[in-house]
This record gives structure tokens, C-alpha cells and sequence, in this order.
């Protein structure tokens, strides 16, 4: 399984939000080039970024700290946020990432999305999956839709896509678990999904029994951050060192 540790980026500056609330800031460190450095030093092969700035906006606001993320350190970056055009897809891709997150894009330009399949192939775009109570939500969380978290992924799955970023609103920053059985339902329901679980991770157990459902990877924020896990035991007990397709 993936350990997938995440740098969330507002302003320029490594920070967490609480249930995607940007009244809920917390700064963690000025420069996450610095972060990302760290987090490859404890072995760490793949990171999630996400432009906070960006996914309240219609483009990468960010783009700096991306770049010099993507020179500095050899991490493999997933990354999402601002990317809602067929320019900024390839803005995101110029500036070093390996895969892209689309959200909001996912729910209102289909067409889009599977285009950037058809230009980049599977293995290059991620469905970031946003939920609050089985409904999807947009646009950096502000926006509520009614769209079926199941039915939603169906759709994509039944296009051949493969993998899933697939985050619980509630259990985000808050350190009070992960939406473990809503995960195992959509490993059972879904058979060969790549899902990636985010949101709600405290502690190595956690971690673990995502890991024992097979998920494909997992991503820790604030844990990570609050010392309530060790990043460099985690990856040694449960990741792998081994690049595969998603790096």
C-alpha cells in the first residue's frame, strides 16, 4: 500500500484545514519545498499536493511551490486543486507533477476529463472523490451537489478509470478515524479499484486497517504533522519502496 503523505498549499505556506473549513487554518511550515524534502528523506516516494488556493479558483494559483517541489526532490506528486480547464491540466503536467486530481472538473466537464484520459492515459488522472454524508461536493468543498457518492464513482469506473482519491469531508483534519466501512464497501463493490482513502487518519492503527482491506493507498496529513504517526515506520511496515504505476 501506498503511504501517501499530503502538503496542502494556501498563500505559498504548508497548512491543514479542519472539514475543509478555510476559517479552520492552521500554518505548519512557511515553505513546503522544505516539507517534501523531509518527507523524502524518511523515505517517503509519493506525495499529494493540493493547491488550496487553486481549488477555490479556476486556475492553479500556487504554481511556485509546485514547480520547485517538483525539481527539488524526486517525489512523485499527485496534485489537485485549480485545475478546471484543459490549459491548466497542461499548466499542471508542465510544472513536473506525475498525476492529476480532478474534482470539480469531474463533476461538471465529463468530456474534459475523459479528453485528458484520451491525451494522457489512465495511469495519469486521478477522480478526487469529495463526500460529505454519500453526497459529492465541489469546488474546495463550498459547494454541495446531489450527486450519490456510489453512483458517482460507478460512473467513472464503468469508463475504465481507475484510480480514486476518495475523501471523507467529516473525517478531514480532525484525527477521529478514517470512513473505514464506507471504504470497505467500495472495495467490495468495485472490484480492482485503485482506491486511494483520505481524510481521518490519528494513528498507525488506522493506517493499518486500511491496509488490511487492501486499499491502494493511503493519504496522512495533520497526523503526520501532530506527530501522532510515524511517517518513516508506517512506509517501512506498510508501503512500498518499489515505484509502480503510480509513481
Amino acid at each position: 500500500m501506498k503511504v501517501i503523505p499530503a502538503i496542502d498549499i494556501y498563500d505559498g505556506k504548508c497548512v491543514r484545514l479542519l472539514n475543509g473549513d478555510y476559517d479552520k487554518i492552521k500554518i505548519y511550515n512557511k515553505n513546503p519545498v522544505d516539507v517534501a524534502l523531509k518527507f523524502e528523506d524518511m523515505g517517503v516516494t509519493n506525495l499529494h499536493v493540493v493547491d488550496l488556493n487553486g481549488a477555490r479558483s479556476k486556475m492553479i494559483i500556487n504554481k511556485k511551490s509546485i514547480r520547485e517541489i517538483c525539481i527539488k526532490t524526486n517525489l512523485k506528486v499527485d496534485f489537485g486543486g485549480g485545475i478546471k480547464s484543459e490549459d491548466e491540466i497542461l499548466n499542471a503536467f508542465d510544472l513536473g507533477v506525475n498525476q492529476i486530481s480532478l474534482g470539480t472538473i469531474s463533476v461538471t466537464n465529463k468530456d474534459l476529463v475523459m479528453n485528458s484520459v484520451s491525451k494522457y492515459g489512465f495511469e495519469k488522472v486521478i477522480i478526487g472523490v469529495d463526500f460529505l454524508k454519500n453526497r459529492i461536493k465541489i469546488n474546495g468543498w463550498t459547494e454541495e451537489t446531489d450527486l450519490d457518492l456510489f453512483e458517482f464513482i460507478n460512473d467513472y469506473y464503468q469508463l475504465g478509470l481507475k484510480y480514486f482519491i476518495i475523501t471523507d469531508i467529516s473525517k478531514d483534519g480532525a484525527l477521529n478515524g478514517t470512513s473505514l466501512e464506507n471504504y470497505k464497501k467500495i472495495q467490495n463493490k468495485f472490484k480492482g479499484i485503485k482506491l486511494i482513502a483520505s481524510g481521518g487518519v490519528s494513528a498507525e492503527n488506522d493506517i493499518k486497517e486500511l491496509f488490511d482491506i487492501n486499499c491502494y493507498g493511503v493519504i496522512t496529513g495533520k497526523a503526520v504533522y501532530e506527530n501522532k504517526i510515524n511517517l518513516k515506520n508506517a512506509i517501512k511496515k506498510y508501503g512500498s519502496k518499489k515505484n509502480n504505476s503510480m509513481s
